[in-house]
């Protein structure tokens, strides 16, 4: 980084917001995201990281299917009712506005940024979705994004086939299970986040969740 661009990103504070979707498929546009959820997870500023006091902050919606195409090992996997979805679910383009509203105001002046474990299948639905939907556009632009698979690896000096969230060690371990709710397992995450951030793999354990 030239010492230009350095002072220019001294002071800025990045905002993180745990992300997670189920879909009825493996790609936007032939399927659909039925349902989704941000958490806010704390903020960033270069040299101090702030946890969150709680994961309340949170944004959720289920949403109207956009296709008639689904796998229905998907629909096993999160248990929504599609039928049901096709009728009662939310307008993808009310939807996604609402959500990029609301990524903006709570990050107001700072950057947002998506966090997921793994990050490339979240971010492709929503990313999509964003810029298909929103009438704003995606909150996070084309590369507001920070991968947990791939912050674990390098904290733990372990190659990303090392890197499974089901391998994390003690201190990383959140106390709520994954349960393929959007939300919950959206908090999940910002738990495994706000831990990763604090923790230091040399002999430093992360702080008790708080709450």
């Amino acid at each position: 980084m030239e010492e230009s661009d350095y002072k220019r990103t001294r002071g800025q504070t990045d905002v993180y917001f745990s992300a997670d979707v189920e879909t009825d498929g493996p790609i936007p546009g032939p399927f659909s995201m039925l349902s989704f959820a941000m958490v806010y997870a704390g903020r960033f500023d270069g040299e101090k990281f702030q946890r969150p006091d709680s994961f309340t902050q949170s944004f959720y919606r289920e949403l109207r299917p956009i296709s008639d195409s689904f796998q229905i090992e998907a629909l096993q996997v999160n248990q929504l009712d599609r039928s049901r979805l096709c009728i009662e679910g939310q307008d993808p383009a009310s939807a996604m506005t609402d959500a990029s509203r609301w990524v903006r105001d709570v990050a107001a002046a700072c950057r947002p940024v998506l966090v997921a474990y793994p990050l490339s299948f979240d971010w492709t639905w929503l990313y999509w979705y964003f810029i298909r939907f929103s009438a704003d556009g995606s909150p996070f632009n084309h590369s507001g994004c920070f991968d947990l698979k791939t912050a674990y690896s390098v904290k733990a000096h372990v190659p990303i086939s090392g890197a499974r969230r089901s391998g994390l060690p003690d201190p990383l371990r959140p106390p709520s299970r994954h349960t393929h709710h959007a939300l919950h397992d959206a908090i999940e995450q910002a738990e495994i986040f706000v831990r990763l951030m604090e923790w230091d793999p040399r002999g430093e354990r992360s702080r008790p969740p708080a709450g």
